[in-house]
C-alpha cells in the first residue's frame, strides 16, 4: 500500500511529490508551502511526503515500513509536526523548532519539520522563523501548511516553493468513507456532499449522528426565520449546542488519554497514580487546558456552521440561475423550501446574504463575540 493511497482527490500532487521524493536529494527544495482549502488533506500531504522522503522504499512498498508508519503516526525522532489547538502559534515553540532543525537527522536521511497552519503565526513570529526558511540547515526540510499562499506572509511565500491543493470531489471523498471507514454507502454519499470536499468534516457528518442533525436543525432555522426572535432564538440555540458539542469532544479525548496514559504505565482503571506520574497524569485534563480547548473546538464548530448557512445561498443562487444540474444542490434534503425562497428572493438578494456570512466569519475570526455574531448575522438574513 504506497503513502500517498489515503490522500484524496490529489493524484497530479501525489504524482509530482512522489516522483521528487524518489529523484536527485541535491536538486530537493528545502522549504515548502502546501496550501489548500480547510479538509482538503494538506496536513496528510505533508506527512505522507515526509514519509516518502525518509523512507529507504519512499512510501511505494506494497506493506508500510516501521519509517513511513512512524512518520504517519508522529513518532518518528527526526519528524517534528507543529500543530496548535490556539488561535495563534506561539514564538517560544517555533523558536525551539529551529533549535532541532540545526540537528543532525539521527537515522534518516533529513530531519524534517511540518508546521501545521502557519497562517496562525503573528508576524513577528513569522519573522523569527523567515532566516531558516531561506537558509536551511544542510539536512533539514520544512514543510508548511496553510489555506492558501496570500495567507501567508510574502517573505515566507517566496522562499518556498508552492504546491497547490485542489477541493476533493464528493464522489471520491464518498468512496473513501465507505473504503477506509466501513460507512454506509448512502450515508457515505450524504456526508461527503454536506461536507463540500471537506475531508474531516465528511468523516464527522459519517459517523457522528448528533453532528449531522444539528446541520439539519440549523438550516431548517435558516429557512423559518421569518421575525427578529427568531433570528435571537436561533444564535442562542446554536452557540448553546456549539460549547456543548466542544466540551464533550474535549472531554472525551481527556479521557481517553488518561486511560491511554494509564495502559501504557501498566495501570489499571482504578489503581492509584503514583506520585512521581501524578503531575503528568493531572496536565492531561487540566481545566485550563480543556477551557482553552473547548473555546477552540466551539469556534470551529461555529465556523462549520457557517460554511452550512453559507451552503443555503448558494443552492439558491444555483437554482436561480439554472445550474442544478451541472453542480448540484448540497442541501438536498431541504430542495422544496430553497426552492420557494428562490423564487421569493431577487437575485441580489442571495448574494448579500452570503457576503453576511463573510462579515460574519471575518468577525468570528477577529475574536468577536459569538452569541452576537450570529444574532447580527441572522438578522441580517431575515427575508
Amino acid at each position: 500500500m504506497s503513502v500517498w493511497d489515503d490522500i484524496i482527490g490529489q493524484k497530479s500532487v501525489c504524482d509530482m511529490l512522489s516522483a521528487i521524493a524518489t529523484g536527485d536529494p541535491s536538486k530537493l527544495a528545502q522549504s515548502w508551502l502546501i496550501c489548500g482549502p480547510p479538509g482538503s488533506g494538506r496536513s496528510n500531504l505533508a506527512r505522507a511526503f515526509a514519509a516518502a522522503l525518509e523512507s529507504p522504499d519512499h512510501g511505494l512498498g506494497s506493506e508500510p515500513t516501521r519509517v513511513t508508519s512512524q512518520v504517519l503516526a508522529g513518532t518518528h525522532p527526526d519528524v517534528s509536526i507543529l500543530a496548535t489547538d490556539k488561535v495563534t502559534i506561539g514564538i517560544d515553540e517555533v523558536r525551539e523548532l529551529i533549535t532541532v532543525s540545526e540537528q543532525m537527522p539521527s537515522t534518516a536521511p533529513w530531519r524534517i519539520i511540518i508546521i501545521e497552519d502557519v497562517d496562525r503565526m503573528l508576524e513577528r513570529t513569522t519573522n523569527v522563523l523567515l532566516k531558516e526558511i531561506e537558509e536551511p540547515s544542510e539536512h533539514c526540510i520544512w514543510l508548511l501548511c496553510a489555506p492558501s499562499a496570500q495567507d501567508v506572509l510574502p517573505t515566507i511565500r517566496s522562499r518556498t516553493r508552492i504546491v497547490n491543493l485542489a477541493v476533493p470531489q464528493p464522489a471520491a471523498v464518498a468512496k473513501w468513507l465507505e473504503q477506509s471507514n466501513g460507512i454506509d454507502p448512502n450515508i457515505a454519499k450524504q456526508a461527503a456532499r454536506l461536507a463540500e470536499g471537506h475531508i474531516g468534516i465528511a468523516k464527522l457528518y459519517a459517523t457522528n449522528e448528533r453532528v449531522r442533525t444539528e446541520r439539519d436543525e440549523l438550516v431548517a432555522g435558516v429557512l423559518n426565520l421569518h421575525r427578529a426572535s427568531d433570528a435571537v432564538l436561533l444564535a442562542d440555540r446554536l452557540n448553546t449546542d456549539a460549547k456543548s458539542q466542544a466540551e464533550d469532544d474535549v472531554e472525551r479525548e481527556a479521557a481517553r488519554a488518561q486511560a491511554d496514559f494509564r495502559r501504557i504505565n501498566g495501570l489499571g482503571e482504578s489503581d492509584r497514580i503514583p506520585p512521581k506520574l501524578r503531575g503528568a497524569y493531572n496536565a492531561i485534563a487540566k481545566k485550563d487546558e480543556i477551557k482553552r480547548k473547548a473555546t477552540r473546538r466551539s469556534r470551529d464548530v461555529l465556523d462549520r456552521a457557517l460554511t452550512s448557512v453559507a451552503s443555503i445561498y448558494r443552492d439558491i443562487a444555483v437554482l436561480q440561475n439554472g445550474a442544478e444540474d451541472s453542480v448540484g444542490l448540497i442541501n438536498l434534503e431541504n430542495r422544496a423550501a430553497i426552492t420557494e425562497l428562490a423564487t421569493r428572493m431577487p437575485r441580489s438578494g442571495a448574494v448579500e446574504r452570503l457576503d453576511q456570512v463573510a462579515l460574519a466569519r471575518k468577525r468570528l475570526n477577529g475574536n468577536g463575540n459569538p452569541l452576537l455574531v450570529f444574532e447580527s448575522l441572522f438578522c441580517a438574513l431575515l427575508p
